[in-house]
């Protein structure tokens, strides 16, 4: 199995420095991992290392809490992919969907995937944040609203990715859609378990680490 090509390679750090985002790039190039994922203000910085590369430049959209408009969502998402982003990460509408407000979160889900015109969408559910009930309700807004893939964690909320909400996610999405764990995923055996139960994406900090079977000096996402 190639895990190289499960991982995107995160740095998703309020104080995460130029010097750190280059790092990450040359990691990413060196494994050949699927993408760095990085925040807005670094997509087009990563853009111009990975150019001529197969690595694409990832970054999140609503990020951390998901509370934005979903037209705020979608500006940031055309700025974004402007800058060269091949795959954007936007957080759901945590607190409408417990609103009950489906609509606005189908909506605000549209928003981002039509602003993204063609590019790869995935939505971060925040599972930690839901009960099973409403982790089955948003993957069937997000598969609706035609995104193109669900994730479970910012890795900013509690909890991170679990086996057992992948294989719900999984279950809810059918084969068709993504599946992202993110959230506390450090070693090659948590990867594994992860893509056994579904997940066809690593989101971590610790890919290195995972693809080498070493130990991850990473404590974060």
């Amino acid at each position: 199995m190639e895990l190289n090509k499960y991982i995107d390679h995160t740095l998703l750090k309020p104080d995460a420095t130029a010097e750190m985002i280059d790092r990450l790039c040359e990691e990413a190039k060196q494994y050949q991992f699927a993408s760095v994922c990085v925040n807005p203000t670094w997509v087009r910085r990563a853009a111009g290392h990975l150019a001529g590369t197969e690595v694409k430049v990832c970054t999140v959209i609503g990020f951390p809490l998901g509370a934005t408009t979903p037209e705020a969502k979608a500006a940031e998402t055309r700025d974004a992919v402007s800058g060269g982003a091949g795959e954007v990460d936007m957080v759901l509408n945590v607190g409408a969907l417990k609103s009950g407000d489906l609509e606005l979160v189908r909506r605000d889900i549209a928003a981002v995937v039509e602003a993204a015109a063609g590019v790869l969408v995935k939505v971060i559910l925040e599972t930690g944040l839901l009960t099973d009930e409403e982790k089955v309700t948003a993957c069937k807004l997000c598969v609706e609203a035609g995104a193109h893939f669900v994730k479970t964690s910012t890795g900013f909320g509690p909890g991170g990715a679990t086996v057992e909400d992948i294989a719900l996610m999984r279950k809810t999405v059918g084969p068709g859609i993504g599946v992202k764990a993110s959230g506390g995923v450090r070693d090659r055996a948590a990867a594994l378990a992860m893509i056994e139960a579904g997940a066809t994406r690593i989101g971590a900090s610790a890919g290195i680490a995972i693809v080498t079977g070493e130990a991850s000096e990473s404590s974060g996402y």
